[in-house]
Parts: C-alpha cells; sequence; structure tokens
C-alpha cells in the first residue's frame, strides 16, 4: 500500500480523525501496551528474571503516563529495557517533511512547518518515521551542555538564510526537541550537571522549552526516560531534588535472584554456539559459573556499592568455551567439552569485572577469584553429590595417593588416571554426574568431585603437585569451611 504523500493524501486516511492525530506519544504507548496486555503478547523480549518485580511496575508507570527513571547497578539490563520501549510505539508515524522535530501535518509546532504549511497547502509534502527513528538516546556526561539536550542559536542559518538570531529558524536544536513526539532516554542521569538538569524542568512539567532566553516556545510532545546507578548518587553526581520530584515513577532494577534465573541469562547471552567445532557445556559447569556471581555479590571483600554486573558470568563462560575448544583443537577431538580447570583458567574474565575492598586489596584480585571459584565449586558439589559416601576416595589419598591433572590432556588419557583412585568413578555414576558415558563429560565430572573434597579440606590441591592428602592442620569434616588454593 502506496504512503500519503501530501497532506491532501493524508486527509483521506485515519490519520485525518483528531482522535489519532492529537493523541499525545504517552497516550500511543498507553494504548498499544493495553493491546499487548489484552493478546497477551510479549512485552520486553529477552528480558528474563523481571516478571513479577520489574515489568509489573513498567506496566504501571506506562498505563499512568509517567516520566520514569530505572535505577539500579551496572549490569540489569537498564538501557535494553528503554530501548526496547520503541516497540510499544506504532509502527511509523507522518511528519512535515524536512521538519527537524517530526512537526505534525495537522498541528505543527516549529516556525518550518507552519510556513511550510502556509506556502503549499493540502499539497504540503509528508515524509513517514518509523518508531525506531521515534527514539533518542544520550548518555549524560559531564561536558554535555544545554546546547546539545535542547538547542542554541546557529549563526551560520542565520547568516545564510538572512536570518536575525531572535528568529526561531536560525536554532539548531538540540537532541530533545529531535525526539519530539517520540522517546528521549537519558542514560547515567546524575552524570548530567546540575545546571543541565535544571534545564528539563519546563518539558517535563509545562511541556515545553525555551532556547537562549528568546520568547520561543516549544510544546513538546516526548516522554522522557532515565537510568541511574544508585551508587552515583554520591560517587559522582547527585539527581537534583526538583527534577526526581518532576519523575513519575522510580523503579529499581536488580540482579537474577535465583541461580536459575541468572543461568538462563547467562545462555542467552553468551556466545557459546561457535557455530564450528561442536561445544557441550555439562549444568554443572554452567552452575558453578552463574554462582561465581552470586558469591561476589555477597563476599564481604568486594564493593557490592558498585555492583557484580552479570556480564561476569557471560565473560567467564565464553572463557570457558574458549578453553576448551582450544584444547579439542589441540588434541584433535570432535567435541569442546568444558572442565572445572577451565574455569580456573578463565580467572582474567573475573578479576577485571570486580572492584575490591582495603581486605580484598591486600589479598589481591587473583586469590580472591581463585576462592569465588572454590566456593562455588563447593556449593555445586554439595547439591549434587553432597550426600554420596567419598571416603573410598579420601582414604586413596591418604594413603599416599596423588593425581596431577593437566589442563591441555585428553579426555581419554585422564579417564585413566581418575580410573586410578578408587570410588571416584562409582561417585560420578551414583550422583548422575557424568550423564552418559562420555570420556570428556566423566572428566568434568571427577574434577568436580576432587574440587569438592578440596573445598571441604579432605584433600588437598597445588599446581606442584596436583590434588594429594590433606595436611593435617588443614583437615576439616566433609562440608566444613574451604580454603584457598592454586589453580
Amino acid at each position: 500500500m502506496t504512503r500519503p504523500a501530501t497532506l491532501a493524501d493524508l486527509r483521506k486516511t485515519d490519520w485525518a480523525d483528531p482522535a489519532r492525530y492529537s493523541r499525545t506519544v504517552k497516550d500511543e504507548l498507553r494504548a498499544n501496551l493495553l493491546q499487548k496486555l489484552q493478546s497477551s503478547e510479549p512485552l520486553f523480549p529477552g528480558i528474563v528474571g523481571y516478571d513479577d518485580t520489574v515489568v509489573p511496575q513498567l506496566i504501571n508507570a506506562i498505563l499512568a503516563r509517567h516520566n520514569f527513571i530505572l535505577l539500579g547497578l551496572r549490569g540489569q539490563a537498564k538501557s535494553r529495557i528503554l530501548r526496547q520501549l520503541a516497540t510499544l510505539l506504532d509502527a511509523e508515524i507522518p511528519i512535515i517533511a524536512g521538519s527537524e522535530i517530526n512537526d505534525n501535518p495537522f498541528a505543527p509546532i516549529s516556525k518550518y512547518g507552519r510556513q511550510l504549511l502556509e506556502e503549499h497547502g493540502e499539497r504540503t509534502p509528508i515524509a513517514w518515521v518509523t518508531r525506531d527513528n521515534r527514539y533518542v538516546e544520550k548518555l549524560a556526561t559531564p561536558d554535555v551542555t544545554i546546547a546539545d539536550i535542547i538547542g542554541d542559536v546557529d549563526p551560520i542559518k542565520a547568516a545564510r538564510g538572512g536570518h536575525l538570531l531572535s528568529d526561531e529558524l536560525t536554532i539548531h536544536y538540540g537532541l530533545l526537541p529531535r525526539s519530539n513526539r517520540g522517546i528521549f532516554a537519558l542514560n547515567e542521569l546524575p552524570d548530567l550537571a546540575g545546571k543541565i538538569q535544571v534545564g528539563l524542568f519546563n518539558i517535563m512539567q509545562e511541556g515545553d522549552i525555551q532556547i537562549k532566553g528568546y520568547p520561543i516556545r516549544l510544546a513538546l510532545d516526548v516522554l522522557l526516560v532515565f537510568s541511574a546507578n544508585p551508587e552515583d548518587y554520591t560517587a559522582r553526581g547527585k539527581i537534583i531534588t526538583p527534577l526526581k520530584d518532576r519523575i513519575g515513577s522510580e523503579i529499581t532494577t536488580h540482579y537474577p535472584l535465583e541461580i536459575d534465573t541468572g543461568m538462563a541469562i547467562t545462555a542467552q547471552e553468551a556466545w557459546v554456539d561457535r557455530g564450528g567445532m561442536p561445544v557441550d557445556v555439562p549444568d554443572f559447569v554452567a552452575e558453578i559459573v552463574e554462582r561465581i556471581a552470586f558469591e561476589a555479590r555477597v563476599d564481604k571483600r568486594i564493593d557490592n556499592r558498585s555492583g557484580v554486573s552479570q556480564r561476569l558470568p557471560i565473560s567467564v563462560i565464553e572463557n570457558v568455551v574458549s578453553g576448551a575448544e582450544r584444547r579439542a583443537l589441540l588434541n584433535r577431538e570432535k567435541r569442546a567439552v568444558p572442565r572445572i580447570s577451565d574455569i580456573y583458567a578463565a580467572l582474567p574474565s573475573i578479576t577485571g569485572k570486580i572492584e575490591l575492598e582495603y581486605e580484598g586489596e591486600l589479598q589481591g584480585a587473583g586469590a580472591v577469584a581463585r576462592e569465588l571459584v572454590r566456593r562455588s565449586c563447593l556449593a555445586a558439589f554439595e547439591a549434587r553429590a553432597g550426600g554420596a559416601d567419598c571416603d573410598a576416595i579420601v582414604t586413596w589419598f591418604d594413603e599416599g595417593g596423588a593425581l596431577k591433572v593437566g589442563v591441555d590432556e585428553r579426555a581419554d588419557m585422564l579417564v585413566r588416571g581418575f580410573a586410578a583412585v578408587p570410588g571416584l568413578f562409582d561417585v560420578v555414576e551414583h550422583t548422575g554426574l557424568a550423564g552418559q558415558q562420555d570420556p570428556a563429560r566423566l572428566v568434568a565430572a571427577s574434577e568436580l568431585v576432587l574440587e569438592g573434597l578440596v573445598a571441604q579440606k579432605r584433600i588437598s590441591r597445588s599446581d606442584s603437585h596436583g590434588y594429594t592428602r590433606a595436611k593435617p592442620e588443614r583437615r576439616g569434616p566433609p562440608g566444613g569451611e574451604g580454603i584457598d588454593f592454586l589453580a
């Protein structure tokens, strides 16, 4: 179907209905949201773990026609949520062709739009703007100016057009006017200088802006949405009180509340399917990787005000898969199956994503990261094999047995080594850790059992000697506190 190209053509469509062309952006979002709710369509695809917390608050804010702010730590999908708001807009809307601020053909607000309408009347050219182009996003930084957000007088426009500087046609519009009849998103709002935040007052309350003190009133139609990190209120800046008072809803985001939810997010976002060699990630390996983030978020040596982003487990699992992929290529194996040792090899993906407190700084990021992995292994081991009888394994090590595992060793070679440990394969089979009698999975499961026993202080592990008997001073009962060890 051909879209109307002139105002006369547009009048022959349902856009000529005042109820439609005079509808505000907030009313448009509200109507489309209600329609999606009635048809049970997914509202925010790809947003996992917010169905019972954040999403209902978002729905309420949109239905109430509120400007709102998403308040949360890094890596909580704030920007992704804001960008998905565009899906609640109409597929496209008509504007006066050439208008920088998306002038409504039936009610233009700029001098350019009004003049074009007066000159051409029903022959006024019409252009169409898609929903994606009606979403404007800006990252707030201290160097952002009023001109960037609101606009400024352009002397070059004045000179070329022969206009006075006070003429509205000399204005170079900022991002906010250019988002007219759409959504304007401002990320990290506290980083915006206070005097710039003041410039948002009028548009939020009275719906208009002024530029350079000239008596120019632009009655903009826009939904304003923001994001902020709670730490920013004191660390780098703050949201000034009058602006906070004008924000209709403050919605708090959060990290995954359950391990399964975190694993689902990581599986969705991580680049695991490399499109080449098949990758088979054991579920307990994925669980351990996710638990690292959960452990870090409660560790007192880590600055939790800064947050532990969901990007941590995503980066770790990608690194873990890369380690398994490299080993499979070196050994000419047909599948890449990650092991526990691959998680330790992925420590660089952890150390760069945690902010340490003073105690953590004394220990070092590497030591803290190793302990996070160890505690995660212990939790996964106890959840899956905590009741298993491992006495025969411990006895073998107590009697002088030792086992050194190479990160790049072939799976079939390691299976022969693990077979020398009495009871190890029995525990793996009894708990169903391997899932199938596959050498690569059997190795990964065996490593989990041994790491669990190390974390329980029933055996020891070091780079130089591998798995050995526990030192007397380190011996602990099953389920006891773990210790730090080299990986």
